[in-house]
């Protein structure tokens, strides 16, 4: 059996979340663990309880999500986050998507639209509405993750090679002949060239960007 889902939502309308929540629930896959009407109290939840699912809207009294998309994933790595836009805001797909989102969907989406896309990231795949495809979209990777990966030396890109693959650093050392103290030093490095403080975000980013590198250097 699927293991139920957590879900926040974030919005602005009251009725509207209620309406979602009832829709989300129907099939009972999804839980709704909470519902907020402020950037602040959800920015709360998740990094306290760390939600399967996070459900927004793009556009809050606040400011957009793009302000706390970024501490959200950061502080729920495993976290997924659906983004409800108005409906032709199709051109700004790509800067959420780099931010962390999963997916993003038009208000105007029926219900089963919701659904399938809940359903497809659940099984590890995204969707995108085949009317943006029409209307222009083309989604891209971002060039300046590319560029970041691409400083990395070969000796750093195995270091990361390794550790997405859940090598221990002490293994590690001694597969490079080196001492521990120097997988620390060459991760400090590795972590100011991708401009990331973690290593959570570091694995992410080599992950993201790693398969086209090889392919530029091939």
């Amino acid at each position: 059996m699927m293991k139920v889902w957590r879900v926040v939502i974030v919005g602005c309308h009251p009725t509207s979340m209620l309406g979602t929540k009832l829709i989300l629930e129907e099939g009972g896959e999804l839980e709704v663990a909470g519902m907020y009407s402020t950037w602040s109290e959800c920015v709360s939840m998740v990094r306290d309880t760390g939600p399967d699912l996070v459900l927004s809207d793009y556009q809050m009294p606040e400011g957009t999500v793009e302000d706390v998309l970024p501490e959200m994933k950061q502080s729920s790595q495993s976290s997924h986050f659906i983004i409800m836009t108005e409906e032709n805001d199709k051109e700004i797909f790509q800067p959420l998507i780099e931010l962390g989102a999963s997916g993003v969907l038009s208000k105007a989406a029926t219900p089963n639209q919701l659904l399938q896309m809940i359903s497809g990231i659940r099984e590890g795949f995204l969707s995108i509405p085949l009317e943006w495809i029409e209307k222009g979209l083309r989604p891209v990777t971002s060039s300046r993750g590319l560029d970041a990966v691409m400083q990395l030396t070969q000796t750093e890109m195995f270091i990361m090679e390794r550790i997405v693959q859940g090598i221990t650093y002490d293994k590690i050392a001694l597969e490079i002949e080196v001492s521990r103290r120097s997988i620390d030093n060459y991760l400090r490095k590795i972590y100011v060239k991708l401009e990331v403080s973690t290593r959570a975000q570091a694995i992410e980013k080599f992950a993201l960007f790693s398969r086209q590198t090889k392919q530029i250097y091939a």
